[in-house]
């Protein structure tokens, strides 16, 4: 096996652990500490609490399932998003991005098993300065996703395409336009 067979594989080992990890987390949210019965909340800092959220939509909320066929909808569109997701991890040859493409795909399948599983997302994580909230209540699958397309957008605005150096150092003199 290549080396970067090795890193594709590390990748899809690392979207598991995120996977693992963010069910293992809402799995103490919901049976050990029990934040799914009233009142739901469990003070850790001044500004961040764990607060039982039931998110039936996608991002920041939108396109909220209504209905069971709204529900499964969600469910093959997100599927299919991460399938994009995983067919492009194995054929990225960037290691950065691979890494990229891992946080975003272990972060889906951690989502897309509680909207299976459940009917929407578990959220929990409530980041907070009185009343103002920078963010939504997210879970670690939400992070992993927000940091993952970070990465992604980052790496392909901050870094030079190599295959376009390429391309330039490979020209010969006849295709070079003519000075006049």
């Amino acid at each position: 096996m290549d080396k970067l067979w090795k890193l594709r594989l590390w990748g899809l080992g690392f979207a598991a652990l995120i996977c693992a990890v963010d069910q293992y987390i809402k799995w103490v949210v919901r049976v050990q500490l029990e934040l799914n019965q009233p009142p739901g909340v469990y003070e850790i800092l001044p500004f961040f609490d764990l607060r039982w959220t039931r998110n039936f939509g996608i991002s920041l909320g939108m396109f909220e399932a209504t209905s069971v066929e709204m529900r499964w909808g969600l469910v093959l569109g997100t599927a299919l998003i991460a399938g994009v997701v995983f067919v492009w991890m194995l054929r990225e040859k960037a290691k950065g991005d691979i890494f990229g493409l891992s946080l975003i795909l272990g972060g889906a399948l951690g989502n897309i098993y509680d909207r299976y599983t459940w009917g929407y997302v578990i959220d929990y994580a409530d980041l907070h300065f009185g009343e103002f909230r920078p963010f939504l209540i997210f879970n670690v699958a939400d992070a992993a996703i927000t940091i993952g397309v970070l990465i992604i957008l980052a790496r392909s605005f901050l870094v030079p395409d190599k295959g376009a150096k390429k391309a330039d150092k490979d020209e010969t003199p006849d295709e070079l336009p003519a000075e006049s």
